[in-house]
C-alpha cells in the first residue's frame, strides 16, 4: 500500500486559528503537511474551507465532530458541509460517559455507529471514534476500548491518539497491539507523543515507539493518514507542530 499522508489536527493550533485563520493555514501548508484534520470551523462556511484548502494544496483528512451532528435533522446538513470540503472521514471525539458506563451501553453505543457506518456509507463517507484516556478503563474485566470495536463493523474507525492511550495506562507495547487486533481500522491515527518525564515532549522525544507503530500502521493498518496532534507546549504551537513533522520525517526515513 501506498505511504500514509501527513496531516494536521487543527485543534493543536486553535488559538492561532482563532486569530489569524488564513495566516495559520499558510504555515500550516509551508511546513510539509498534506492535510488538515478539522475541530471547529472557525465561522467559515465549507465553501471558504475548501477554497482556502484547495489554493494551499491540503487535503481534508477528516474531521472531529459532536455524535449530536449525526443524528436526526443533523445528519444531512453535516453530509452536505462535508461533501463540499470533499472529507469522507466523520469522526467523533467524545461522548457522554454514560454511554460507556456499562457494558450494555457499550454495546447499543457500538450499534449506534454500526448504523450510522451504514448510512454514511451511502454518502461515500464513514464515522469512526477518537480515544481519550477513560476509554481504557474496564468493564466488567475488559477494556471500554475493546468492548467497543470488537461489537462495531470494520467500517468504523479505529481513530487511535497514541498519547491519550498511554495517559489512561496502556503501555506503548499495548498501543502496538491495538494495530494488530483490529487491522484495517486505523484509517487515521493520531499521532500524540507521551513521555513520562516531559509533559511538553513533542512527537519523538517521549516514550512512544514510533517506528514500530509506524512499520504496523503501513502493513496492517490500513492506515491513510498520520494525523499529528500536540496538546501541550514548550514552544509557540506553530513552532511545536513543525518540530513534531521535522522529527515524524526523520523517523520516517530512518
Amino acid at each position: 500500500m501506498s505511504k500514509p499522508k501527513i496531516a494536521l489536527q487543527l485543534y493543536s493550533v486553535r488559538d492561532d486559528c482563532q486569530k489569524e485563520w488564513e495566516k495559520t493555514l499558510e504555515a500550516v501548508a509551508k511546513m510539509g503537511y498534506e492535510g488538515v484534520e478539522l475541530a471547529g470551523y472557525y465561522d467559515r462556511s465549507a465553501e471558504e474551507w475548501r477554497k482556502m484548502l484547495d489554493n494551499l494544496g491540503l487535503k481534508v483528512a477528516g474531521a472531529h465532530i459532536p455524535l449530536d451532528s449525526l443524528l436526526g435533522d443533523e445528519f444531512k446538513k453535516t453530509v452536505e458541509f462535508h461533501k463540499i470540503l470533499g472529507n469522507q472521514n466523520l469522526v467523533v471525539p467524545w461522548i457522554p460517559p454514560e454511554k460507556f458506563s456499562t457494558r450494555e451501553a457499550i454495546l447499543e453505543t457500538a450499534k449506534l455507529f454500526n448504523e450510522l457506518a451504514e448510512k454514511l456509507k451511502a454518502e461515500g463517507m464513514r464515522t469512526g471514534y477518537h480515544n481519550h484516556s477513560a476509554e481504557f478503563q474496564r468493564v466488567d474485566g475488559e477494556m471500554i476500548w475493546d468492548i467497543f470495536f470488537k461489537a462495531t463493523v470494520p467500517e468504523v474507525i479505529m481513530q487511535l491518539d497514541t498519547g491519550n492511550a498511554m495517559h489512561g495506562g496502556v503501555s506503548a507495547d499495548e498501543v502496538l497491539d491495538f494495530i494488530k487486533k483490529y487491522p484495517g481500522r486505523a484509517i487515521t491515527v493520531h499521532l500524540k507523543e507521551y513521555s513520562a518525564t516531559n509533559d511538553k515532549a513533542v512527537l519523538g522525544e517521549g516514550d512512544m515507539k514510533w517506528k514500530e507503530f509506524l512499520a504496523l500502521c503501513e502493513s496492517i493498518g490500513g492506515t491513510e493518514w498520520y494525523i499529528i496532534e500536540q496538546e501541550s507546549y514548550a514552544y509557540p504551537p506553530l513552532k511545536c507542530v513543525e518540530l513534531c513533522i521535522q522529527n515524524l520525517k526523520k523517523i520516517m526515513e530512518e
